[in-house]
């Protein structure tokens, strides 16, 4: 059924960013169709259940669709469902993502088993789902894919102890003492997204499609491994922050930075 709202996918829309996203659109005066993709359906019901009793006179619907990064059957038949009910698709926003390295660090996965599954989720299955959602964004008269990447990821700002205390190196010999946040296969998968959106950049520029890479900041998620409460002690701002900047640019204020990494400050560099 075709709607005039602007349909958006978010992944990982139930929890941490996504779920702010989500909440970020629902509480704009534009009407959009969100569809938060989730990897449990009931986890993505809890999520729409929570929005629609904080924000009853919402412009906007929700939805949940079935959409595991980890399993092409999944993203296909997830796609199957949106072309289904929509016949299109406005906006792809691939925030899903996972760290691995406290995993690693703690010995419940080897290094590989952690490297691989955090490439395979955050850069795989987003590439993936992207190039199953191409047909229905080409059928949108304003096409975005935005990719969640990280301040992390810049390769020119690795020598920045103070910009990123992620930088600093620990102290000579081996092994070295476990960190408070442990994220190199996490932060390498990023810059490979990085990698990823310019492709796509490339690829569907001359079909109009509008990709970024948005980088949102740190912000106190689940994602690390450490928990919310520390994470804001160490500086992180509210994910909320984050949501309302996704939707600044879904929503047309960063269209000139369109293939670039963004910040809420400017552009990230490489």
């Amino acid at each position: 059924m075709a709607s005039d709202k602007k349909i958006v996918l978010i992944t990982g829309g139930n929890t941490g960013l996504g779920f702010e996203i989500a909440k970020a659109l629902y509480q704009s005066e534009i009407p959009y169709e969100i569809i938060i993709g989730a990897r449990t359906v009931s986890k993505g019901e809890d999520a729409i259940a929570t929005l629609r009793k904080e924000y009853p006179q919402s412009a906007s619907s929700l939805s949940v669709v079935q959409a595991d990064l980890d399993s092409d059957a999944s993203l296909e038949k997830a796609v199957e469902t949106i072309s289904s009910q929509y016949g299109r698709l406005d906006a792809l926003v691939n925030n899903a993502g996972a760290s691995f390295d406290n995993l690693i660090q703690e010995g419940k996965m080897t290094l590989r088993q952690g490297f691989n599954a955090t490439w395979d989720l955050n850069v795989s299955g987003t590439h993936v789902l992207t190039s199953l959602a191409v047909p229905l964004l080409l059928k949108s008269s304003d096409p975005r894919v935005l990719f969640i990447t990280s301040g992390t990821s810049t390769l020119s700002e690795t020598e920045h102890v103070n910009l990123i205390r992620l930088n600093a190196s620990p102290p000579a010999g081996w092994p070295k003492p476990k960190a408070v946040i442990s994220a190199t296969a996490y932060r390498s998968s990023k810059t490979g997204l990085n990698m990823l959106m310019r492709e796509w950049h490339r690829i569907l520029k001359n079909d109009g499609v509008k990709v970024w890479a948005i980088s949102p900041g740190f912000l106190a998620t689940g994602l690390a491994g450490v928990g919310p409460e520390k994470l804001k002690q160490m500086g992180a701002l509210d994910p909320s922050v984050g949501g309302q900047f996704v939707r600044d640019v879904l929503q047309g204020k960063r269209d000139e930075d369109a293939g670039k990494v963004v910040r809420s400050s400017g552009i990230q560099p490489w």
